[in-house]
């Protein structure tokens, strides 16, 4: 769906190279978490995507339409939610009624549904929101575009706690099978039990690409006591349960849920190598 190849990137005026000869292949039908330091390029991939910023060199190519052309055929099936944004003085009848048509798969029932899992009312003017309750509205209207691909950049930055559980709630209800959506995040724990794969990105390449599923077949994620055996651990950290471990899953061990900020910093420091 989504195909990267040796693409080339800087900002203008700036010396630093964000992207070098980076290649990436995104299939449909996933959750995709994109992890990352501050400054390795997160919301500069999700903006080459979308076709907002082009590449020095290489391709970026969407369903086959090249992302710096926009064609309308690849718009409306994306949809992106960046970390900052601004709503317009108006009511939300009015912007669903001047952007829904350029997303033929548009439906209200799903907006009033996203709403609803966010403690909204379906009429509300725009600027009279706080900062997190425009978040709210803007992802509902993302999700009720029926886009097959959606991108958000910091979903749960700036949402409270009961808010956080109201987005993964939204976001489990409405996803499709031909629908592909990327998660540029550094709220691991905001997000970790919605993702179906893991993106971890250095600067021009990637630490991790792999399938959660993948990953909990070899790894298994534990608390171990002060004094236990270690022999199979293949990262730690200490914490108020003991240590905060990742280690080699034998054969006939149930899977473990996922630790995602532990995996990040196993990874991170070069400890899980897939």
């Amino acid at each position: 769906m989504i195909d990267i190849q040796n693409i080339n990137f800087k900002y203008a005026g700036s010396k630093e190279q964000i992207f070098s000869d980076f290649s990436l292949q995104l299939n449909e039908n996933n959750i995709y978490g994109l992890l990352g330091k501050n400054g390795t390029g997160k919301s500069t991939l999700l903006y080459l995507i979308s076709g907002l910023l082009h590449p020095q060199g290489g391709t970026v190519t969407v369903d086959g339409y090249a992302s710096r052309d926009r064609r309308p055929e690849m718009l409306e099936e994306i949809f992106i939610v960046p970390e900052e944004f601004e709503l317009p003085a108006m009511t939300l009848d009015e912007y669903v009624r001047i952007n829904q048509p350029f997303y033929p798969r548009f439906s209200r029932e799903v907006l009033r549904s996203c709403l609803e899992d966010f403690d909204l009312p379906t009429s509300l003017k725009l600027q009279s929101l706080s900062m997190g309750q425009k978040k709210k509205v803007f992802m509902s209207f993302a999700l009720a575009a029926g886009t097959r691909l959606l991108l958000m950049d910091e979903p749960t930055n700036g949402l409270d706690i009961p808010s956080k559980t109201q987005f993964r709630r939204a976001v489990a209800n409405n996803m499709s099978d031909d629908r592909t959506l990327i998660i540029s995040t550094h709220q691991v724990h905001d997000v970790e039990a919605l993702l179906d794969h893991i993106l971890i990105l250095t600067r021009s390449r990637l630490l991790l690409d792999a399938s959660v599923g993948d990953i909990c077949e070899k790894y298994a994620f534990e608390f171990r006591s002060p004094g236990s055996d270690m022999s199979d651990v293949v990262y730690s950290e200490p914490s108020m349960q003991g240590n905060a471990v990742i280690a080699e899953r034998a054969e006939g061990m149930n899977e473990t849920q996922l630790n995602l900020e532990l995996l990040f910093n196993a990874v991170s420091t070069g400890k899980i190598l897939m």
